[in-house]
């Protein structure tokens, strides 16, 4: 596979093979029970959608990638990685045969080769045929709603360049967000975003990220009645599960009568029952003050919008609250080998089309 660079051919318009329905209007597909996707539902809310910056050729190129997804069941965040591929290596235009400026026998929206079992020359000429198979083998890679996009497309395209597709991510997140009408599909109960992010709980945000009269507040506070769920705000791996009062620290396996089963108080100190979990791209996630222990353990994968833990008031906490924080490795400085820096997870989610704090 490879990007063919500096094109400016005018190509054969495809036929579009839209999903029966499709243009009547909404059409939903929820993902579980069966199916190649799970635990997710994603609706193609605008199926005409022209977004910003494409032209008719490429937008309809885009609406049938997107179409597909919905149909195979695909969790949007698949639909993020499958456009931004044939951004990069097409610009969303079905190239035909180039002649001398061919990449091998290349050919289509993603560039896939015949004589590398991806179909005939013509069943790759079809943007539904090709959409079709290229998440048929994006799922069958393990994990592949936890890796960074680039990554993802990597492992099916196998390109001479596997960092190229990173740069189309911001691009293809707002493109698939066009087709979704601007909402937010959902992953266990709660609303995710085509980036992949999510709000961890419903709820108005109190105490913000290092405020002036709070400088060492790593995090925002928000304000949530006890026992409300909290969930994964992205798709990553536990990495910490731990009782915290003052300066002490319980790591898992817990015995009974943990002391942060009770209630804290603001003169109570730590985080109380919290949880910790690890996304691409080196971002971790902590989720502070839950009224029991977290509902997950170290080591397991959690998707997006799973529910971790409840809504609660231990350690440093003067009343039932989430205190979720984001932290962002850093080059490493003079060999240290992690660097981790506290960011506004406001700013932070709001720059993956995530609102915090709304309702």
């Amino acid at each position: 596979m490879g990007r063919i660079v500096g094109l400016a051919v005018a190509v054969v318009a495809t036929v579009l093979l839209l999903i029966a329905g499709a243009a009547a209007g909404v059409v939903s597909a929820m993902f579980g029970g069966g199916g190649y996707g799970s635990g997710c539902a994603a609706t193609v809310a605008a199926p005409g959608a022209v977004p910003a910056g494409l032209t008719a050729e490429q937008a309809r190129n885009a609406g049938v990638i997107v179409t597909v997804g919905e149909r195979m069941r695909v969790p949007v965040r698949g639909w993020v990685v499958a456009v931004a591929t044939a951004l990069q290596e097409s610009n969303l235009i079905n190239l035909g045969n180039l002649g001398d400026a061919n990449d091998h026998d290349s050919l289509g929206l993603f560039q896939q080769r015949p004589s590398q079992g991806w179909g005939t020359p013509e069943q790759v000429m079809n943007p539904d045929y090709a959409a079709t198979k290229f998440y048929e083998r994006l799922l069958t890679v393990p994990g592949w709603e936890r890796l960074p996009v680039t990554e993802a497309a990597q492992a099916v395209q196998r390109s001479a360049y596997p960092d190229a597709y990173a740069k189309h991510e911001p691009r293809a997140t707002a493109i698939v967000t066009a087709y979704t009408g601007g909402t937010l599909p959902t992953c266990d109960g709660g609303p995710i975003a085509p980036s992949g992010w999510g709000r961890p709980v419903a709820g108005t945000v109190g105490s913000g990220f290092r405020t002036g009269d709070r400088p060492g507040h790593d995090g925002v506070d928000i304000m949530a009645a006890r026992g409300t769920v909290i969930r994964a705000a992205s798709a990553g791996v536990v990495v910490t599960v731990r009782c915290n009062i003052g300066g002490n620290s319980w790591q898992a396996p817990f015995g009974p009568g943990m002391p942060c089963d009770v209630d804290g108080s603001p003169t109570t100190g730590g985080c109380g029952w919290y949880a910790e979990v690890r996304h691409a791209g080196d971002i971790v996630s902590r989720y502070c003050h839950m009224v029991r222990q977290p509902i997950v353990r170290v080591g397991q994968t959690v998707a997006p919008g799973q529910p971790i833990g409840y809504v609660g008031t231990s350690g440093n906490s003067s009343g039932p609250h989430l205190h979720f924080e984001i932290h962002v490795r850093r080059e490493a400085l003079h060999n240290r080998e992690e660097v981790y820096e506290p960011v506004d997870p406001v700013a932070f989610l709001a720059q993956r089309g995530v609102k915090l704090g709304a309702a």
